[in-house]
Formats: structure tokens, sequence, C-alpha cells
């Protein structure tokens, strides 16, 4: 028998646990949301004032959409308080533990003087050292896109455990204005961007998407591309590129065999299909372990017999498809992407 037979043949005398009625109950009414902040820096000439506007409304209307808490700084009259405490302020209000992530979007300027690395803030500008210490107590998942120029620096500062970084450089030198973030928060909504077509856009498919219409930009132009964005989730402070991935994988791996980075920037979408809003908070970040621990099986797949194989795949498969059942319950016909491990062996 093939190893899908093999595969199928075991499914099936567990079918019954895959049942709605056997499913997880529902998220509650009163789950707790995402936040997204955005911080609108300094605009430096009068040319940028609308486009910097627009891309923050950008990600306010899908913060809407995918009903997450959304705030912005650096867009109302200046008082006594500066952006940049704004800024730290709710970062601290809202960085209590959650299962729901926490999104800071940082649009503007930066500059990088050889050693430190700042975004422009009107008043006191923010360097990177500075919100790695400020976002250091946040105890939920974190994404952080740096979307300005010179951001580069801020990665390897706040690459850390459960957090995606993304940079619009790959060097502090890369000074220019940079159009990731204009490209970004078009992205974050669009269909165009849902590569594993499951009804949504992840911010790595969001990232991948905005990374490819701005390489798109420069050659439209005939210039020379003066910023080569990065994203980071594993920790490693090291970024990948977006020509690394192949659809939503990243084809090359770190030498001292950690994670590639792309696994945790899949499972941040701030609007989210109905289906995958069905879940409760912890029903998705049940199914996100469960899809990592299936990633890390296949990739032992040679090495392994088959049986061996079967043995440690199945439990996995059945658990991810007892969870899926809850997303497709009185939706037939809608394809979550959490049904999707349960196909391929």
């Amino acid at each position: 028998m093939t190893l899908i037979g093999n595969l199928a043949a075991r499914m099936a005398t567990c079918a019954f646990l895959l049942s709605p009625g056997m499913a997880a109950s529902n998220a509650a009414e009163a789950a707790p949301k995402q936040t997204v902040i955005v911080a609108v820096g300094a605009e430096g000439s009068e040319e940028f004032r609308e486009p910097f506007r627009t891309w923050a409304g950008r990600w306010r209307a899908a913060a809407e959409k995918g009903q997450a808490e959304f705030h912005v700084v650096g867009l109302d009259p200046e008082s006594g308080v500066s952006d940049r405490d704004r800024l730290k302020g709710l970062l601290a209000r809202h960085g209590a533990a959650s299962p729901e992530p926490l999104w800071l979007i940082l649009i503007g300027h930066g500059t990088f003087d050889g050693k430190l690395a700042r975004f422009n803030l009107r008043g006191p500008d923010l360097s990177s050292g500075e919100l790695a210490e400020i976002v250091k107590p946040v105890a939920r998942p974190l994404a952080i896109a740096d979307c300005s120029s010179s951001s580069a620096p801020f990665l390897a500062e706040l690459s850390g455990r459960n957090r995606v970084i993304i940079t619009a450089t790959r060097s502090g030198h890369e000074y220019n204005l940079a159009r990731l973030g204009d490209f970004l928060s078009a992205s974050i909504n669009d269909p165009d961007g849902d590569l594993d077509k499951d009804g949504q856009t992840s911010l790595l498919e969001a990232f991948l998407l905005a990374s490819n219409r701005v390489q798109e930009f420069y050659a439209a132009e005939s210039r020379l591309a003066t910023e080569h964005s990065l994203v980071d989730d594993n920790g490693d402070k090291l970024g990948t590129p977006p020509d690394w991935f192949k659809g939503t994988r990243a084809v090359k791996t770190a030498k001292d065999g950690t994670p590639p980075d792309g696994r945790l920037a899949q499972t941040f979408v701030l609007v989210r299909s109905e289906a995958e809003a069905r879940l409760s908070p912890e029903q998705r970040a049940r199914r996100d372990e469960l899809e990592r621990q299936l990633a890390d099986v296949r990739g032992k797949k040679s090495s392994l017999a088959e049986d061996e194989y079967l043995d440690l795949i199945e439990p996995l498969l059945l658990e991810l498809g007892t969870i899926s059942a809850t997303a497709l319950k009185d939706a037939p016909g809608d394809e979550a992407r959490l049904t999707k491990p349960a196909t391929t062996p």
C-alpha cells in the first residue's frame, strides 16, 4: 500500500473525531482583540504629509475590518506630551499577556549615524535601543514593522521569541525614502497576497507581496533599488530577504539549525477569514503549534521509516482535523487553511 493509502486507512478508523460535534466550542463573545498601533513620524517636508496619512489610514481601515483595537500616534496636534512618550505609554498599556497579537507599525523617515539608528518622530526621536527597552515587557505576540529608511539596525535590537520584525532596509546606510510603508499598508488586506489560498492574507504574505511591489517600482522607474526589506521571526537577529522564499516557505536555512523565518509571521493575520474568526485564540494557538510540529516531522521524513513517520504524523493530523471542524461548522464549502495539513502526508 502506498504511503498516502496507508495514511488514509489509518485516518478512516478515526474519522468520527473530525465531526463538528466533537470539536471545541466557538470563541466566547468577549474574546480578546488584536491591537494595532501606528506611529507616524515627522514628515520632514510637506510632500510626505498626505502619503504618510494615507498609509496610516489603510492600517486603520484594515484594523477596523479585522475588529482590532486601533491607535495612532503622530497625527494629532502637538501637545505637552511628546510622540515618543505617547507611544511608550500605549505600548505599556497594551503589552499585557494576551493570546492576541500586538502590532506596531512605524511610518516615516529614519536615520543612521554609523552607530545608532533612529526613527524620526516629532520631538525626540526613537532609537532602536530605546524601542527595545520599551517593548521588553510586552507579554503577547508582537509584530513590529519599521517601514522607515535606515531601519535595518532595529531588527537585531528587537528580534526575539514570539516576535515578527520587519524592516524596510537591510542596512542602516540605505537612507533614501523607503517605499515599503506604502506597499505594506496596501498589501495587509489584499487578496492578491493570499499565496496559500486560505481566504486571508497573513503578515508574511503581505510582506512578500509588498516587497515584490517595491522592486517593481524601482524597475518601472529604471532606478537602482535603495531599499531591501527583511523579515525575522525566529529570534536569530539575522532576517531573511523576500527572494529567499518559495511561496510562504523559506528555501534557505541557518547553518546552526535554527528554524527558518516565516513560520510565525504566517500566523499573524489582521483581517481573518470567516472560518479563522470562528476559532478562539487558544484554538488558533494550538493549531499553529500543531502545524509547526507537522512541518518539523515532514522535514525529517527522509530519515524515518514509513511506520515511524505515520505514527508521528497521524495524531497531529487528527487533532488538526478536530480543530478544523470548528472553523467549518455551519459553513459548508468554506476552505480554511487549517484543513490543508490533513490533505498531504
